[in-house]
Order: C-alpha cells, then structure tokens, then sequence
C-alpha cells in the first residue's frame, strides 16, 4: 500500500482537526509540503455516504490548516487509495436501488450532491493557492473516474483501468464525468467514451490526453514526486495557466448541479430490467472487493 511504500508519505497526521476518519486515511510529507490522503472504504470500494462525509471533513480540515500562519505548509494535495487493486468502484450502486425503488427523490438528490460538493472543492482547489493529484492504482470506475478526473493532475499507472460503465444499466455518470471529460478532450470524444461504457487502459487514455502522467506499475508514488519537482521548478507559470484554464473553460457548481438533477430525473425512470443489471454490478463489485482483500 502506498502508505507503508512511500518514505515521505508515511507519517500520519495527529492532529489534522477530526481525530479520526472512518475511511480516510491521511499523511503528511513536510519535506515536499504534501498532503497524501487514502480512500479505505470499510465494505466495497465505492462512494458511500461515509466516505464522502470523511472526504468533506478532509477537505474542511485542510482549508483550516492551510489558512492557519502556524499550521503545516501544504502545496500538493493527493488523492489515493488504500486499496490494493482497486482506486475505488464509483457510486454506491446498492443505495442507488434502494432509493430508486423507494422513488426517493430526495435521497438520490442528496447522495448527488454529496458527490458534487466534494468534486467541486477538488476541482477548484478547495479555493486555495493548492495543486491537487489523483494517483490511480488500479481500477476507476463510474465515479471513481469521476473523482480521478476531478484532480489538476491525473497520474496513472500502467495496469489501472478506468471507465464508466453506467450505460449499461441504461444511465449515465452524472456527477462531473462530461463537465470535465468535455474540457479535456472535447464534447464528441466524451460522449463517444460515456456511451461506449468501455473500461480504458491507462496508456489508452494518456495517448487521449486523459491521463497526465502515465508511470509504470509499481511506480505510482515516485511519479507523484517527480511531477511535484517539475511543477515546482516552473510553478508560477504552471498555477497561472490553471487559472486561464478556468476562465477560459469554467467548470461551476451550477453546471454540476444542473446535470446531477438530470441525472436523478434519469434515474428515477430506471426499469425493473434496468435495476437487475445494477444489482448484478453489485454483485461483481462485491466479488471483487473479496478478490483484492
């Protein structure tokens, strides 16, 4: 695991504001100024209401440490998984039927939104002078690749399979996947990738302009490094491009939100048919958490 893998990264945070994440795992490398946290959900790799909630207060936690003059000095933000195999399977596939069943608006409008308010503080750097990187080991799925993309930097490595299977129970991934896929490699390519439900290589997407960096397996950490010493070496000029990226091809809240709605809409008109093939997705993801335990 990255944690015990990474000299620089494998002193914990003590003290980071929570005392303690339920499925989150963060750690501190001051010498590089930081800050790695590792998803490790308790049951399968997915986005349950849990993990998102321990996302959200991580994210509350580091804006606090970064605006305090005292606190630990954090210029990387780095999004991993403490999963072997596995970055992590998307959206919680169980709850999505239950909630559809039940026709519970409400509950598939908060699970959404929940998924959007912490992709939109990754997207926009939790509002601070911070470069965020997702490093994926293993497979992203659904909104796991959601959450990949949601970072400046997306570094992969080589075995990793991303994708987004969601056209095959006759939906589509509605928290971010077109917003971000759509400003990287156009509208066409992105809707081409989302209704193909296709899982990618890694080296696929890098040669699509999806991937940042692709690094060999087993090398994850080390190219986390080396693009943080590249970047550092031309910082103001990589952080004021990002900023004419945003003017330039704005991603807002709003937009999200707007196509999460959609998304719950679609959701709701799911059949009977449609929910079988959820429920049998479950059952590989179920499967799969058990093969990489």
């Amino acid at each position: 695991m990255i944690a015990s893998t990474t000299a620089n990264a494998s002193a914990p945070v003590a003290h980071i504001g929570h005392s303690q994440y339920a499925q989150l795992t963060p750690h501190y490398d001051a010498q590089h100024e930081v800050m790695w946290y590792y998803m490790r959900p308790a049951a399968r790799p997915c986005f349950s209401p849990r993990l998102l909630h321990d996302i959200r207060d991580f994210q509350e936690d580091v804006t606090r440490m970064f605006d305090n003059p005292s606190g630990p000095a954090i210029r990387y933000l780095v999004l991993a998984s403490d999963v072997d195999g596995v970055f992590n399977l998307g959206g919680d596939l169980e709850l999505f039927r239950q909630l559809i069943i039940a026709g519970d608006r409400g509950g598939l409008l908060r699970y959404a939104k929940a998924c959007i308010e912490v992709l939109y503080s990754n997207i926009i750097n939790l509002g601070r002078e911070l470069t965020t990187v997702s490093l994926v080991q293993g497979d992203a799925l659904g909104g796991g690749f959601e959450a990949a993309l949601s970072s400046n930097v997306l570094i992969a490595e080589r075995s990793a399979r991303l994708g987004l299977p969601e056209v095959l129970f006759n939906l589509f991934p509605g928290m971010g996947a077109y917003s971000m896929l759509s400003r990287k490699i156009g509208g066409a390519q992105a809707q081409r990738m989302i209704l193909s439900g296709k899982l990618y290589a890694a080296e696929e997407l890098y040669d699509m302009g999806v991937v940042d960096v692709l690094a060999d397996d087993g090398q994850g950490e080390m190219a986390v490094y080396e693009y943080i010493r590249r970047e550092n070496r031309s910082w103001n000029g990589f952080h004021a491009l990002r900023e004419a990226t945003r003017v330039v091809e704005p991603i807002t809240y709003e937009e999200l939100m707007r196509v999460t709605e959609i998304w719950v809409e679609a959701a709701l008109r799911l059949s009977r048919r449609d929910l079988k093939m959820m429920e049998r997705l479950v059952s590989r993801q179920t499967v799969k958490t058990a093969s990489v335990a």
